[in-house]
């Protein structure tokens, strides 16, 4: 009889109170990654509090000074101090309405950071609301202070936190342990992708594969994973190796019918079960799943190309790219004179690109290569160290001594801050493309040109020239279908990593 068609433990259900499932797990606390979520979630309870508690009392102060205001509520007088403590914990009840401190969201993706962001927007109106009820006269400036500040607090905290635990999962702590089942080739698959995308927040202790498998191992990115079960067994083995989750890879034998007893056998455990979508091209914000009288049906939201989502976006790309262009005028100027004083020819650098939909734009570009450049190009081809369509030579003779810093630190690009304002370009979007590798596009990589190219991109915060084609591609498809202005956001900070640290560039 299989694990999955066993009787319940009658012993186990008297003795716990609580029905035991024909596996007959426990519900025990075990000694395995799933104890991190718990230890986590105070720590983000703790920095939650004390950023909110710093914000708003500085906010206080800052509009009404070391004397401190005061707001009418009847016959009483409210201090602004008593004040920012009930608005910190109605706060801290709606970024835990929202769900900001689930495991499930923290540690990996936007999500986090969407939850947080819709949270504050939430606290806003709820005072505007609780105000009007109740004929409130709360100062404008303490709360055109407060919001701002406590948004850019709590993402920087949530952010700064995330690269701790970022690194302490590196040493292997506060991963949770995961068995991966399904057929051979779609366990490989998960794995694989576990490995490369997952920010290392799972660690994969073993396989579980359909019944007549004779692997004892799968090699998978040069790990080798051990086949502990059999997916009829599978049970057995997430109590004997006191697994976190388990992640059903594709379809499996018996479909639903299957799915449902497990997640039944799972009932009695701390253990999660998790299924592993086929849609990998489609961001987490874009599925929504939404049962109608008990069938589950998963929506995909498609691609928006217009609407307000853009207009927001171009918004932002004028006042950032405005602000940028006025702070950097000196250092424009310092590098103007390096250029002129290195090697004889003009300062910028002017070339045709390709925009939306086709378009045909002027990019500038800080000068890093000798005059003639365009004109030596045919003579260097056969040594191009790129693929596809794009050129790339490490020790390109045509860079110039001062070009070839500042490309290091992409400090060539910053002329096209100048491209945005004018909007030819965004901030953030794919790589600005040349005619003739637009010309050798096929069909699925002109969706490049749905949206205007970037200053700065997936491409460049995830390895820039070290990247092969396919992978350029991929990141930058991936990004047209499912940009945000928090994923906007999130990759400008890590492009400003990038500049300090930079990797890939040459």
């Amino acid at each position: 009889m299989s694990p999955l068609d066993g009787p319940a433990d009658a012993a186990a259900q008297e003795k716990t109170g609580r029905a035991q499932h024909p596996a007959g797990l426990r519900s025990t606390a075990r000694e395995s990654g799933a104890p991190w979520a718990a230890r986590y979630r105070y720590l983000l309870w703790a920095s939650d509090i004390i950023v909110l508690a710093a914000v708003l009392l500085l906010a206080s102060f800052l509009r009404f000074g070391a004397a401190g205001g005061h707001m009418v509520l009847g016959p009483l007088k409210v201090d602004y101090v008593h004040l920012s403590f009930a608005v910190a914990v109605l706060w801290l009840a709606i970024l835990s309405a929202y769900r900001s401190r689930d495991a499930r969201v923290v540690g990996i993706g936007l999500d986090e950071y969407r939850r947080v962001t819709s949270a504050t927007v939430s606290v806003l109106g709820t005072m505007a609301m609780l105000a009007l009820a109740f004929e409130l006269e709360v100062a404008r400036g303490y709360i055109g202070l407060a919001l701002p500040l406590g948004i850019a607090g709590l993402l920087v905290s949530r952010w700064g936190l995330r690269q701790w635990l970022t690194r302490q999962r590196q040493f292997g702590h506060f991963l949770s342990r995961v068995i991966v089942l399904g057929r051979r080739g779609d366990v490989e698959y998960v794995i694989g992708q576990i490995q490369k995308k997952s920010g290392a927040a799972y660690e994969v202790i073993g396989a579980a594969l359909p019944e007549g498998n004779r692997k004892k191992f799968l090699e998978v990115g040069g790990q080798g994973i051990p086949v502990v079960a059999s997916i009829l067994t599978a049970v057995k083995a997430v109590e004997r190796l006191n697994a976190d989750a388990v992640i059903v890879a594709g379809p499996v034998n018996r479909g639903s019918k299957f799915l449902q007893r497990l997640g039944w056998d799972l009932e009695g455990s701390a253990t999660e079960l998790v299924l592993a979508t086929g849609l990998t091209s489609v961001a987490g914000p874009r599925i929504h799943a939404r049962p109608v009288e008990g069938l589950p049906l998963m929506h995909v939201e498609l691609p928006q190309y217009t609407g307000p989502k853009h207009v927001l976006k171009r918004l932002l790309d004028v006042v950032l790219s405005a602000a940028a262009l006025v702070a950097l005028l000196p250092l424009f100027a310092v590098l103007a004179i390096l250029i002129r004083h290195d090697s004889p020819g003009s300062v910028f650098f002017r070339q045709e690109r390709i925009g939306r939909t086709g378009g045909k734009f002027i990019i500038y570009k800080f000068r890093s290569m000798v005059p003639t450049a365009e004109a030596d190009l045919a003579g260097l081809l056969a040594g191009n160290e790129a693929s596809g369509p794009m050129f790339k030579l490490r020790d390109d003779p045509r860079v110039t001594r001062v070009g070839r810093w500042m490309r290091k630190y992409s400090l060539d690009e910053l002329p096209q801050l100048w491209n945005v304002l004018m909007g030819d370009m965004s901030l953030v979007g794919p790589r600005p493309a040349l005619a003739r590798e637009v010309d050798t596009y096929e069909a699925t990589v002109r969706r490049k040109l749905y949206i205007k190219p970037g200053l700065t991109g997936m491409w460049q915060v995830n390895g820039r020239s070290e990247l092969n084609w396919k992978d350029s591609v991929r990141l930058d498809l991936y990004y047209v279908e499912n940009w945000s202005l928090a994923g906007d956001l999130l990759i400008l900070l890590r492009t400003a990593r990038m500049l300090v640290n930079p990797k890939g560039a040459y």
